[in-house]
């Protein structure tokens, strides 16, 4: 048995998307026996998101609470850490999380950005997971060009499956990147029927951040790939429905076109609304952020991980990932809206078919005990 570090981000965002993402490696590794950690640090003042306020804040009462009980749901009992912006210790203490820290034999990095760099001390490992595939390497470089000191690892994953190869023309940042699927617990997620006039869903965020610029070029967000398939409810009877967030979504296009739309932190209010959203939903289409998809990093998502263990057929825009995971039944990787109506035409003409497929391939390829098994072999542990 390990004692394992992550180091992410659930009391600071405390809405069910997010969650769902961190939980599957907390429980993934609990349930394969290792002693696991969520820690956590604010890092600024008002880091903290109240989902039910709308606001920015310092106080991290509401996400300590909600994670507290999520983790306690699932075995996870005092397995978690945060740190406010005035340093102040919540969940396990502060003599407590040095120990574990001081003991550990892997910090996972997945999101902290090396913020507990200057208390990992002795710990046996020091991972990164990049969950940005592309973005993340683009900002080293940027960051290396101007004399910026980055934390530094002993071994760094991404969930870009292509970084590395002649399939993706991500930089490396001078890095060997090793890859690694986003695990999803398929025993939690139990798959369920849905009704034939279930809409296709997704949830997304239009634009997450600012675009990156490197070397001259700027590399985008969802919001430039969702052109390609604005036109998609004309071109398929099936219902299209996407949860969105995000500045400057244009709703009166998207709606004239013949999407339905949904809040998406209406739909993610808690872990048990985002899996609850999922399993009414046909199906996933998705697009991909526009950064992953021109330079071909192979990245597949959580979120669709967790659609696929609920045995919802995948629609989603290629990234290069149909170079790692099967497509064609279950799973489709599209280019054009062509391709989109196509694959869930096809689906709709023989969905049981379809939604065995997307069971099957989550447990044979993404489910927690396959992907983190293979992640602790690549540490030696």
């Amino acid at each position: 048995m390990a004692r394992i570090v992550l180091g992410s981000y659930m009391v600071r965002y405390p809405l069910g998307g997010m969650m769902s993402w961190v939980l599957q490696y907390l429980v993934g590794f609990h349930r394969l026996g290792h002693e696991i950690y969520l820690f956590e640090k604010a890092g600024w003042e008002n880091a903290c998101f109240d989902p039910v306020n709308g606001q920015m804040t310092d106080d991290c009462t509401y996400g300590a609470g909600i994670v507290d009980d999520l983790l306690r749901q699932f075995g996870l009992i005092d397995g978690w850490c945060f740190v406010d912006s005035a340093g102040n210790y919540h969940g396990i203490g502060k003599t407590k999380a040095t120990g574990i820290l001081e003991t550990a034999d892997l910090f996972i990095d997945m999101g902290t950005h090396g913020s507990w760099e200057g208390e990992w001390g002795r710990c046996g490992l020091r991972v990164l997971i990049d969950g940005e595939p592309g973005f993340t390497q683009m900002k080293m470089e940027n960051r290396q060009a101007t004399g910026d000191r980055l934390p530094e690892y002993d071994h760094y994953f991404t969930t870009g499956r292509s970084i590395g190869t002649s399939l993706s023309d991500a930089p490396l940042a001078g890095r060997k990147w090793t890859p690694i699927f986003h695990p999803v617990c398929t025993e939690i997620l139990d798959p369920v029927g849905s009704a034939s006039d279930a809409p296709f869903t997704s949830v997304m965020n239009w634009q997450s951040y600012e675009p990156i610029h490197y070397r001259g070029d700027l590399y985008g967000h969802k919001d430039v790939e969702f052109e390609k398939f604005l036109d998609l409810p004309q071109h398929t009877s099936a219902r299209l429905e996407q949860a969105v967030t995000g500045r400057e979504i244009p709703t009166s296009r998207l709606e004239n076109a013949g999407w339905t739309l949904r809040d998406a932190q209406e739909v993610t209010m808690s872990y048990d609304s985002f899996i609850d959203y999922l399993s009414v939903s046909r199906g996933e289409f998705g697009v991909c952020k526009s950064g992953y998809v021109r330079l071909k990093t192979g990245w597949f998502s959580d979120r669709s991980a967790a659609y696929l263990a609920l045995g919802k057929p995948v629609v989603l825009q290629e990234t290069g990932f149909s170079n790692h995971l099967p497509c064609g039944e279950g799973l489709f990787a599209v280019n054009t809206v062509e391709e989109a109506a196509a694959a869930i035409d096809d689906i709709q003409s023989d969905y049981g078919r379809h939604a065995r497929r997307a069971r099957e391939l989550a447990v044979e390829f993404l489910d927690s005990r396959v992907v983190l098994k293979e992640f602790l072999t690549s540490c030696n542990i």
